[in-house]
């Protein structure tokens, strides 16, 4: 289950930052024009994102590789499909999160509110303004930001890996509180595919939240 974990948490993350409840406090490194300017292309980017298909592979810390297919639809919406023979299947259809172990036919489900996909599968991104940003660092052909997953937190623990100048979202990694690292790298996503809403649908899946129960 640690691996789902850590797919549910990257998953999460992927498309958006924030921070849930109180406000975090400031950030302590100041941003420059420039670094404004490419957070400000980066949230229009996101918030221009309605619906997004595409293929993922995840590398996690001890070098095991897992792959699959997800779909997202804004608000709320989103579904990662392991490819087999891993059995996991994460659907969050709005209102609550289900992770689903088509194996041992059980369901793990959580509130959405309980978890940051209630903030990033919002349609209003503003990453200028997020404290939980870091830093905004360049390479050739990519534009990486680094932010923190908590308000707690003193130093980055995600990167996000956009192309750049044309921005599209390819690579993000998650450093967690053991200091191991998960990756997840992205490709032939289609932002705007026609996705049916019954995809977000877990057929059958139990009602009761918080609980594992039989599908």
């Amino acid at each position: 289950m640690r691996r789902v974990a850590s797919l549910l948490l990257l998953a999460i993350l992927a498309t958006g930052l924030g921070g849930a409840g109180q406000p975090p406090p400031q950030r302590s490194i100041v941003l420059s024009d420039t670094d404004r300017a490419d957070l400000d292309r980066v949230s229009a980017y996101l918030n221009s994102i309605h619906t997004l298909t595409g293929d993922f592979v995840q590398i996690d810390p001890d070098g095991e590789i897992d792959q699959g297919r997800f779909f997202m639809q804004k608000p709320g919406r989103m579904r990662f499909e392991y490819s087999p023979p891993n059995p996991i299947l994460i659907v969050s259809d709005g209102s609550t999160v289900a992770v689903a172990n088509r194996k041992l036919n059980t369901v793990d489900r959580y509130p959405l509110s309980a978890t940051p996909l209630d903030l990033i599968l919002s349609d209003d991104i503003d990453l200028r303004h997020d404290n939980e940003v870091m830093a905004v660092r360049r390479q050739p052909g990519e534009l990486i930001i680094e932010a923190r997953s908590s308000a707690n937190r003193t130093k980055p623990n995600i990167t996000l890996v956009f192309t750049d100048p044309v921005l599209e979202l390819r690579q993000w990694t998650v450093v967690d509180d053991q200091g191991q690292t998960t990756t997840v790298a992205l490709r032939d996503l289609q932002p705007g595919a026609a996705i049916d809403g019954q995809m977000f649908v877990l057929r059958n899946a139990p009602k009761a939240v918080g609980t594992r129960s039989r599908d």
